[in-house]
């Protein structure tokens, strides 16, 4: 594959672009007296990866606004074939880090496929996915849809319309097919959330059997992102989860029908993380807080003013070394609108949420929720306590690092005080803002986990299923 780079260097760089850089920074883009604090930090030259979603626009903002200059960090941005290339990257240096699914640190920590001790300071985003079917299956599904007085289908959808084509498809002796990024991604566990609050099993994993299709109704395979709404098209798979552009661009290729976001889900739900290895972590400390704090400046910057930077953003995400897709097909959900079928579009505002509701802080009890799908589909094999969840959630999840790179802002006049939530535990309330209503405290996994009524529950194996 050619991979194409964006590249910062202390040597190589253009002065008139660093000028104007400069100048934007000084004079648009941090309040009047504000300056940024430089870090000695140990290493300067650094290399992150990421897959070409929007979600990875905090990485994009803070190269272009030069964000990761004002520490002091040259940084290279270079796109990822698929997730496991993107984390073998980490683990074996050849990235310093990158923009990863939230379920790959915890994951590879706790031993789940490629091992190592991976780490987060930095989530990047709430919400930002979405559930899309086939023409033929839209069409299938729409006489089991309840509509509303516009004549449109009165959302959220449930997964329960979906089971009547199902069945016709196991009486016609055709599996149901459905794509997901990665077996640890957001859109796996959001997927198989919806199908079984709507009554389908979407199966199982066990240490023997890691398809995931043990006991499956619908039988769930990986994809790479980009390649959802092809692969669709040709029939290999009847529907997706993915994140944006590509459910908007099935709408706008006439392919398939978005039937609903993560939003309509669970709502504000946390997303994608950045990842570094726990190594890297301890020996660049100062480097780490560098690189949150741009982090943390970038993602401000997308939601600020009521998102009025957004057609901006969407100029640069469209660019060929980012996401490379129509700036219309993106603008479509990151700008406060999401397309369902042709024409029906509806206002959500809060589709794309970078940093409003401390989207950017790293929760334990984020952490957590992946860690319980982990052991509801079999990929966590046996009980854990709910000691070892939070532990696990802690290893992973440092907003320690996260506060003083914040910190360092506020000081700096950078962002505001009431921005960060400086006194909480790292668990957030109790929500029952789920689409099946069921309620989840990440203090009490394994209560949550038994009350869910599709998986697996205290006591329960893959193969007692």
């Amino acid at each position: 594959m050619t991979k194409t780079m964006t590249t910062q260097s202390g040597k190589k760089r253009s002065a008139l672009r660093a000028l104007s850089i400069g100048l934007l920074a000084a004079t648009v883009m941090a309040p009047l007296g504000a300056h940024a604090e430089m870090l000695d930090v140990e290493k300067d030259e650094l290399k992150f990866g990421f897959i070409k979603l929007t979600d990875m626009a905090p990485l994009a903002i803070a190269y272009e606004l030069g964000y990761f200059e004002d520490e002091g960090l040259y940084v290279t941005l270079e796109p990822q074939a698929n997730w496991k290339v993107l984390l073998d990257g980490v683990i074996t240096g050849t990235l310093d880090g990158a923009h990863m699914l939230a379920g790959q640190p915890l994951a590879a920590t706790i031993g789940y496929g490629t091992e190592a001790h991976i780490v987060t300071p930095f989530s990047m985003d709430l919400n930002g996915n979405a559930i899309t079917v086939s023409n033929a299956v839209w069409e299938l599904m729409k006489p089991n849809l309840e509509m509303g007085a516009d004549g449109l289908p009165q959302h959220p959808i449930s997964a329960a319309a979906l089971l009547p084509v199902i069945d016709q498809f196991a009486d016609e002796g055709r599996p149901f097919n459905m794509g997901m990024v990665f077996p640890v991604s957001t859109h796996n566990y959001e997927l198989r959330y919806w199908l079984a609050a709507g009554g389908v099993n979407p199966g199982y994993y066990s240490p023997d059997d890691v398809s995931g299709q043990i006991g499956a109704k619908a039988y769930l395979s990986v994809t790479p992102p980009p390649q959802m709404p092809s692969t669709m098209e040709a029939g290999t798979i009847d529907g997706y989860a993915v994140g944006e552009p590509w459910n908007q661009a099935a709408v706008f290729k006439k392919i398939g029908v978005p039937v609903i976001t993560d939003y309509e889900l669970w709502k504000n739900n946390p997303e994608k993380v950045f990842g570094m290895t726990a190594e890297f972590v301890e020996e660049n400390p100062n480097t780490t807080i560098a690189i949150t704090k741009a982090l943390i400046r970038a993602a401000k910057w997308l939601d600020e003013n009521d998102n009025a930077n957004r057609l901006e953003a969407v100029d640069i995400l469209s660019r060929s070394e980012y996401v490379g897709a129509d700036a219309e097909v993106i603008a479509n959900s990151m700008t406060g609108t999401f397309e369902y079928e042709p024409g029906d579009i509806r206002d959500v505002p809060d589709f794309n949420v970078f940093y409003r509701y401390f989207a950017t802080y790293p929760y334990y009890s984020d952490a957590i929720w992946y860690l319980t799908q982990m052991r509801r589909w079999g990929q966590i094999a046996e009980d854990k306590s709910d000691d070892w969840y939070a532990d696990v959630a802690k290893s992973v999840y440092r907003p320690d690092i996260y506060l003083q790179a914040a910190r360092m802002l506020v000081d700096e006049g950078m962002i505001a005080e009431g921005d960060i939530p400086w006194d909480t535990d790292g668990f957030r309330p109790s929500t029952d803002e789920f689409i099946d209503g069921i309620a989840y405290d990440g203090r009490t996994p394994n209560a949550y986990i038994d009350s869910l009524p599709i998986g697996l529950k205290t006591g329960e194996t893959a193969a007692s299923k």
